[in-house]
């Protein structure tokens, strides 16, 4: 572990650039969940007339950040459900590349502080846990153990 050699600006710029990209992420996922709750909703029901008008909790997706629930704008049809049935599965694997932004994120800052600090065990550390994605180790190091 003594032979690292790390440039903190560099490693300051990429995670700036990583969490720009992060924000370009979280922006195409919301639109996602918007599109996707639109065409659901576009999609119509195969019930005839004022049928389709009555609400059906039951099948309710992810809903993007200041979106209507699709329950709440009336039945759903078919293709809607499948859309909800798709995101909804969907949903873990967005969840988990979101942790394991977050834990790259906070592992190369934190190996790198501790880099600077020269705490080469603690840095080492933070980069395993970055490694499997434990936020909670992350989160809660202190570090500076020299």
């Amino acid at each position: 572990m003594t032979s690292w050699d790390i440039k903190p600006q560099g490693v300051q710029s990429q995670l700036k650039l990583t969490g720009e990209r992060a924000g370009d992420l979280e922006k195409a996922l919301n639109a996602l969940m918007g599109h996707m709750s639109e065409a659901a909703y576009a999609a119509g029901t195969a019930v005839p007339g004022s049928a389709a008008t009555v609400p059906n909790a039951a099948r309710q997706g992810p809903v993007a950040t200041g979106q209507v629930p699709l329950s709440h704008r009336g039945t759903m049809g078919p293709v809607g459900a499948a859309l909800s049935q798709y995101l909804e599965k969907r949903q873990p694997d967005v969840k988990a590349m979101v942790d394991r932004i977050q834990a790259a994120v906070l592992g190369a800052a934190k190996a790198t502080n501790e880099y600077i600090e020269g705490d080469l065990d603690a840095a080492k550390h933070a980069q395993d846990a970055a490694k499997n994605v434990r936020l909670d180790e992350l989160r809660d190091a202190t570090g500076g153990a020299k």
